[in-house]
């Protein structure tokens, strides 16, 4: 029995030594938004909710759902400050502008139901040539929708740089 159990282990133990002698890097390079695009974003987001006639809380946050930058215009509820960071947070880790998951978690004890996760429009990841660099979240405008055009805004106003560089 002690025989076979060592047979199984060897197919296993080459495996493992062939990856780790193989040419392949053993690091991942990682883009990582600077605080200064995250503050433009932000500021944009809120330049935008400002021409629609609504003040908001933007938050940004990082590829792993950190806050990288919160605003909160001078008439936003307190309440939008936690709301778009979740917003932010959701669209970051689903890679999906939250007003197309609207309705999809029914059921009350699916994934979108997890504390900390918000799936209502107004969050937006920031995804740029296939990677994934965090998200938008906005909240306080009175419809998921105007929320969601000022994330955009937030993201269109460096979205050319980052594709550039």
């Amino acid at each position: 029995m002690k025989y076979l159990k060592m047979l199984t282990l060897i197919p296993l133990m080459f495996s493992l030594s062939n990856s780790v002698y193989s040419d392949e890097p053993l690091t991942l390079s990682v883009k990582r938004l600077k605080m200064e695009t995250a503050l433009r974003i932000a500021q944009a987001a809120i330049a935008q909710c400002r021409k629609e006639g609504v003040q908001i809380a933007v938050t940004v946050v990082d590829r792993s759902g950190h806050a990288q930058v919160v605003l909160r215009d001078v008439l936003a509820m307190d309440i939008t400050l936690p709301i778009s960071k979740q917003k932010a947070h959701t669209a970051m880790a689903f890679n999906t502008e939250l007003s197309e998951m609207e309705g999809r978690f029914t059921s009350p004890f699916q994934v979108g139901k997890l504390d900390g996760l918000i799936v209502s429009a107004g969050g937006i990841p920031i995804n740029i040539g296939g990677a994934i660099l965090g998200g938008i979240g906005v909240s306080g405008a009175p419809s998921g929708k105007t929320d969601e055009k000022c994330a955009k805004a937030g993201l269109a106003a460096v979205s050319e740089d980052l594709e550039m560089e």
